[in-house]
């Protein structure tokens, strides 16, 4: 191949990276810190300047507790960089929950929406505010032009967008459009605790945490684990959300058949 056909088509290849990461060549990323995972995901980080979908399923869809925790560490960073907006369709987030995850609560800023259409649209209003590093928002759906206009707002600023897919108040499921503008889609869900070695009683925090989806890079399946109280300042300066190997099978082995006339 010729100096000429092979600088074009890298040229060509740079330009396909950059439409598939939002436009954005030079975009910034926040890393976890595991190679496991920051080598899927474009720029070797989790994109900022973008918004992510987080999303769940049985009854967390209503309640949203694991998505919620799972959503503030990842938001966690972004708050030494500024304030951080919370809009709530239902006004049930426990602050002193967040501040024992390591999340700084003198950092958030609560809104709670009337409906759908408020949320994304006080979503929108925050995210393109000076000084607002982050934004997190509950809906049930959004559309194709709900998600461009959430994506223009995180353009303005550099903010970034996370998106609780979230049913706060029960009933039928809204149907589900096809497509979407997010950077990232997460599927979370609890996972079982593990005390330290050689104690007693729960540990730290986990999360089961597919990555669905992810606009220039792979996807894949991981378990997270937590801050506890006692390691907080211990990874000072570093993601609190780390990567832990997959717990072993906790089933209780079969019970023994009874015998009536055992010895």
């Amino acid at each position: 191949m010729s100096d000429f056909r092979a600088g074009r088509l890298a040229a060509m290849r740079a330009k396909i990276a950059a439409i598939e990461a939002g436009g954005r060549s030079d975009s910034e990323s926040l890393p976890f810190g595991d190679d496991r995972i920051d080598g899927r995901l474009p720029g070797g980080g989790l994109p900022l300047g973008r918004w992510h979908e987080i999303v769940s399923s049985g009854l967390e869809v209503e309640t949203a507790a694991a998505p919620a925790a799972f959503t503030a560490l990842l938001a966690t960073p972004l708050a030494a960089r500024g304030e951080v907006v919370w809009v709530l369709r239902r006004d049930d987030l426990w602050a002193p929950g967040l501040a024992g995850l390591g999340f700084p609560p003198e950092k958030l800023i609560c809104v709670c929406a009337r409906d759908e259409a408020e949320a994304l649209s006080v979503m929108e209003d925050a995210l393109a505010t000076l000084g607002v590093a982050a934004v997190i928002g509950e809906a049930e759906a959004v559309d194709l032009t709900a998600g461009r206009r959430l994506q223009l707002a995180c353009e303005k600023r550099g903010a970034t967008g996370f998106l609780i897919r979230r049913r706060p108040f029960g009933g039928l499921a809204k149907r589900e459009a096809g497509g979407s503008a997010a950077a990232t889609r997460w599927s979370v869900a609890s996972a079982p605790s593990e005390p330290p070695a050689g104690e007693f009683g729960l540990g730290a925090p986990r999360f089961r945490a597919r990555l669905e989806r992810c606009r220039g890079g792979r996807t894949g399946a991981w378990l997270f684990e937590a801050p506890d109280a006692y390691d907080l300042e211990a990874r000072d300066g570093t993601h609190p959300l780390r990567l832990v190997a997959e717990l072993g099978d906790r089933q209780l082995a079969p019970a023994l058949p009874l015998h009536a006339n055992a010895a």
